[in-house]
């Protein structure tokens, strides 16, 4: 008896009302995108093509890779949208000669020490174990005290920060007294500095990731107004009478019962109508929209116990049980962080 294979399933076009593979399909791949754009980077392919490098032979000469390698990796880069072909000629797409090309003034590919750091992407090989469990499988994981990828962390994701950090100091206006809280690379810290001529600001982050700070504050010119706070964000002392809080990027990595915990603490260390800066992904009710916080949860799962991205509501709650009078949620503009001032 001769078997049959079943017929295969109609690729109906995406957009239209009959069901496609498609997406399913980009998915099961989607590491080849992000392993051709880590490849790209450490190679500096970008920027060889941005130089004039712009046949395989010349990009192999320039990288030191094998030329059939860098064909097939350039080709794949153009399928992918971030590089152009005509001829046998490669070209940089306009997301790229913006972000990838090293000497661009925005160039992102920092970013890749720490989001393309292997210690962070094997996380989220063991999702459905995170899953079962609720909160990441890792013993390692992100918010172990002086984990060492919050200093690639530190050195990778300044350059994306610095628009969001020049955004949220120009919200917050004057202040004199400032704690950066959880610094990383310390460049919010350093945007209000550079504001307020007259500020002073302590970034608290562990030793090793303060080190990062205390650089970018040199480059920056405000190291003279720049103190160093080493240590635990829920053990050291804050001091008393603060004009500002910034709390970027650091509650979603805890329940809500610690963020209550840790923001009456820094209620405790303002001043009267001293405000706290809260930048974080903030989904909407719905915890599906906008589309970048909120898939920011998924990070939480797989790298903490028990943080999440929360919406303003959940916020504004943990903010008013800490003891806060007042709290606005205030979008960053094209930046998908929001930023939410709690006042005392």
């Amino acid at each position: 008896m001769t078997s049959v294979a079943p017929a295969p399933a109609p690729m109906a076009a995406p957009g239209s009302d009959h069901p496609t593979p498609e997406r399913i399909l980009a998915a099961f791949t989607a590491h080849e995108r992000t392993a051709a754009l880590l490849a790209g980077i450490e190679l500096e392919l970008f920027t060889a093509i941005g130089e004039g490098a712009t046949t395989a032979g010349a990009l192999a000469k320039r990288t030191g890779a094998a030329e059939r390698g860098v064909r097939i990796l350039a080709d794949y880069l153009v399928v992918d949208g971030l590089l152009t072909k005509l001829g046998g000629n490669y070209g940089l797409a306009p997301d790229s000669a913006a972000f990838l090309d090293r000497r661009s003034p925005t160039y992102l590919g920092s970013i890749s020490r720490f989001l393309g750091n292997p210690g962070f992407i094997r996380r989220f090989e063991r999702l459905a174990e995170a899953v079962r469990r609720g909160g990441s499988v890792e013993e390692n994981h992100m918010v172990v005290p002086e984990q060492p990828l919050w200093v690639e962390f530190a050195r990778g994701m300044a350059t994306m920060q610095a628009p969001v950090a020049g955004l949220v100091a120009e919200a917050v206006g004057r202040a004199e007294r400032v704690l950066d809280l959880a610094a990383g690379h310390g460049l919010f810290g350093i945007a209000v500095a550079r504001a307020n001529p007259g500020a002073t600001v302590v970034a608290q982050d562990w030793e090793e990731v303060l080190a990062v700070a205390r650089e970018n504050a040199e480059l920056a010119g405000v190291a003279g107004r720049f103190r160093l706070l080493p240590g635990s964000a829920f053990e050291v002392k804050f001091g008393e009478g603060l004009d500002l809080v910034l709390v970027p990027n650091f509650l979603h990595h805890f329940d809500p019962a610690t963020c209550v915990a840790l923001l009456r603490r820094i209620h405790d260390a303002l001043a009267p109508g001293g405000r706290a800066a809260i930048v974080e992904f903030v989904p909407d009710a719905s915890r599906v929209s906008p589309p970048v916080p909120a898939a920011f949860s998924l990070k939480m799962l797989v790298t903490t116990p028990a943080g999440d991205a929360y919406t303003y509501a959940e916020l504004e709650r943990m903010c008013r049980e800490a003891g806060f009078t007042a709290t606005e949620h205030r979008p960053l503009g094209p930046a998908p962080q929001s930023l939410v001032i709690a006042r005392r």
